[in-house]
């Protein structure tokens, strides 16, 4: 008889408690809700996560730029908000930090993503959350480190412009290049994930828990920092890539007829295929272009040609024409048609998501969980607080126990 039970996830057993706000922080608790732990999302009952006031909405009219009613939800917090129970605490009431020691004590990890100084103002770091429970792995994630000098606020677009990255895309003489998607936002989270496993693992080991100190621009300029740039420059080459590539060429993105596909012809016999695809094969035989190192120094002569034929055809054309000769070749897509890949839809990279309430006004898509296990799965809850504190009666009263009497209290002096 064949199993067709789901394989548990990963990390199920597991208790996150989440004091993160935007972005990096909320996707790396993304990630480990879809790794299967259970987490617990803290909001200020005085307004709640940031996300949820970002356009577009969505709700009993579809999506909107402008919340119409009460019960409408950023997309944004719909997606990072996915596979989380919410509950709320006000670290500025009096009694706030007993919850959160209370709450620590049930639990594995912490993750907030405040700027440097402000937990352990608000009496929630790590000293706090290590005295109610050892083993506790708890990881700040900010953008310039916890050991940085206090309120030093980063956004992505502080964090691209600090690592260099915008200097590395577009011609020598543009103006910096923003990356289109939150690439500091979403890289550093990763390497929170990264170093919270490590903690756990090492936990294992030694029974006791540790702070992870992430820095936004320490993972992003780490990324930049795998190209030498010194280098580049001591040798006379372009250190800013636009279109293409020279340094590899030919490698980068061409025009056609209707569109842009990218190609890389970077080895011998990939060149040849893309001249054999051109209807070119003697300019294998060209001096400038006859092996890889003639290719790069005439690299602006070779994407001239290249693209004086890619124009002249459509997208379908050129891909064909390449993918006959075996020279990697792919369309350049729109994102909302990359998201609906049958590839990614396939193995759960993508997924979708809808109002709770109003699932059928909407075919939004986002972000999965790109990892495949052979004996786990990954997947989210089907848990989310559409409004601050939906969960406070979940967790307060039968996690930790406080009763009706308490409850009220902490509600009456706006703890909760």
């Amino acid at each position: 008889m064949t199993d067709t039970s789901t394989p548990p996830r990963p990390l199920e057993g597991l208790r996150v408690i989440d004091l993160t706000r935007a972005l990096a922080g909320p996707y790396a608790t993304l990630l480990l809700a879809g790794l299967g732990a259970e987490v617990i999302k803290i909001e200020d009952p005085r307004g709640g996560d940031l996300a949820r006031e970002n356009s577009p909405y969505v709700g009993r009219d579809g999506v909107s730029i402008e919340r119409m009613h009460d019960d409408d939800v950023s997309i944004s917090h719909l997606s990072r908000a996915r596979g989380k129970k919410g509950v709320s605490l006000n670290f500025k009431a009096p009694g706030a930090q007993t919850v959160f020691a209370d709450l620590c004590r049930t639990a594995d990890i912490v993750v907030e993503n405040f700027t440097a100084g402000t937990a352990d103002r608000l009496g929630i770091g790590y000293a706090v959350a290590r005295e109610a429970n050892p083993g506790i792995i708890y990881c700040s994630l900010s953008g310039f480190g916890a050991d940085a000098p206090e309120g030093g606020k980063a956004m992505d677009v502080i964090i691209q412009a600090l690592s260099g990255a915008m200097y590395t895309s577009g011609a020598p003489d543009a103006p910096p290049v923003r990356m289109g998607i939150p690439i500091a936002d979403m890289l550093a989270p990763v390497f929170a994930v990264i170093g919270i496993l490590a903690a756990l693992e090492q936990r294992h080991r030694s029974g006791v828990g540790q702070h992870v100190d992430v820095s936004m621009l320490g993972a992003l300029t780490s990324f930049v920092a795998i190209e030498n740039w010194s280098a580049l420059a001591a040798a006379g080459m372009p250190a800013r890539t636009g279109l293409t590539v020279q340094r590899l060429s030919p490698f980068g993105v061409f025009e056609c007829a209707d569109g842009y596909v990218a190609i890389v012809a970077v080895h011998e016999k990939l060149a040849q295929g893309l001249f054999r695809a051109m209807r070119q094969p003697d300019l294998a035989a060209d001096p400038r272009f006859a092996t890889r190192d003639s290719r790069v120094a005439n690299a602006p002569a070779l994407e001239a040609a290249i693209t004086a034929w890619s124009r002249t055809l459509a997208v379908d054309e050129v891909v064909a024409r390449l993918e006959a000769e075996g020279v990697p070749v792919a369309p350049v897509r729109h994102p909302e048609e990359a998201l609906s890949d049958p590839r990614v839809m396939g193995r759960g990279e993508t997924m979708p998501i809808a109002h709770p309430r109003y699932p059928h006004q909407s075919e939004l898509r986002t972000a999965g969980i790109p990892i495949r296990f052979s004996a786990a799965s990954t997947g989210f809850d089907a848990t989310l607080p559409i409004g601050i504190g939906d969960h406070n009666r979940d967790v307060f009263r039968d996690l930790l126990g406080y009763d009706e009497e308490r409850l009220r209290a902490l509600g009456d002096a706006g703890v909760i």
